[in-house]
């Protein structure tokens, strides 16, 4: 897994997957059992984390308390001893470009924690990282806030020429801000590429189930396993399968319908217009699967067949 300069790679995967323990291992942390950790070509496994240039961005801010913003802001330029005009310059520019610049007098108590997770952000790029590496860290914003921070950040990050490896178990953001994607399932990198691709041609069964809000239909065929995600499905009064609507949900501008059928379960995802109605609970109904978005899986292998 490779990330190159001025690119962000976004680590996909369940709870539990090992997100946090990649991150800390990159940054130093922790020593892996076994492989190689490359930085710029050079080799840094025995390197200690001081020395690696790596910035580390949790769920918690990790603010010093007792320092004022632009105290923790300008704390990692004053350990390289740059000169004073240069910090103040630096700090000013990171803050107003994260909209914190009104709270640089006060100590992180005294803000949001969204404006301390803002000031967390702008201390790590004003560190001079190589890498910096975000652990989730708007995971516990309100979505409002979580929505503007994400846009704040992504403006911040075209000045950091460097490499960025964010996680999270968040599909929308994934899809979102990553130029590639790597979906980790229990330890492992499954399938990484364009998010898009990724999102298109799941490798395998176990990518298709979990990636997704909600993630593609799985139906078991003859002799291989069909899937196709929910927004493809067309309901056609004159489609091959044939079940009954179970229960619909309104997610925005879209209705969420679960059909069940002879093959299964089936998500259909319909937009909702004034031009037409969609079925309601308890009505019979036929679905067809365009054979463009149709993807078909190996039933030993589980991996993707086309």
């Amino acid at each position: 897994m490779a990330v190159g300069d001025g690119e962000t790679l976004v680590v996909l995967g369940p709870s539990g997957a090992g997100k946090t323990s990649l991150l800390r291992l990159l940054a130093g942390l922790e020593d892996p059992d076994a492989g190689r950790i490359r930085l710029d070509g050079n080799d840094v496994t025995a390197l200690p984390a001081r020395d690696r240039r790596v910035a580390l961005v949790s769920q918690g801010d990790s603010l010093f308390p007792h320092l004022t913003l632009y105290q923790n802001l300008a704390f990692p330029m004053r350990l390289r001893r740059r000169p004073r005009a240069q910090i103040e310059r630096a700090v000013l520019e990171q803050a107003q470009l994260l909209e914190i610049d009104r709270y640089l007098h006060v100590r992180p108590g005294q803000i949001s924690g969204g404006e301390r997770q803002r000031a967390a952000l702008a201390r790590a790029l004003l560190s001079d990282p190589r890498v910096i590496l975000l652990d989730e860290p708007f995971a516990h914003l309100d979505p409002q806030l979580r929505a503007n921070v994400r846009s704040q950040f992504r403006d911040a990050r075209r000045r950091f020429s460097g490499a960025a490896i964010h996680v999270t178990h968040d599909h929308g953001e994934a899809m979102a801000i990553g130029d590639t994607l790597a979906i980790m399932i229990d330890g492992r990198i499954v399938q990484c590429g364009d998010p898009q691709t990724v999102y298109d041609f799941p490798a395998s069964l176990d990518v298709a189930r979990f990636f997704g809000a909600p993630p593609m239909n799985v139906l078991d065929d003859e002799h291989t396993i069909t899937g196709i995600r929910p927004e493809h499905v067309v309901v056609d009064g004159d489609g091959p399968l044939r079940g009954i609507v179970e229960q619909a949900e309104t997610i925005g501008p879209d209705e969420l319908l679960r059909v069940t059928t002879p093959r299964g379960g089936v998500l259909v995802r319909v937009l909702r217009d004034s031009g037409r109605s969609t079925p309601a609970v308890g009505s019979r109904v036929g679905l067809r699967f365009p054979p463009q978005f149709v993807r078909r899986f190996d039933r030993t292998t589980g991996l993707l067949i086309e």
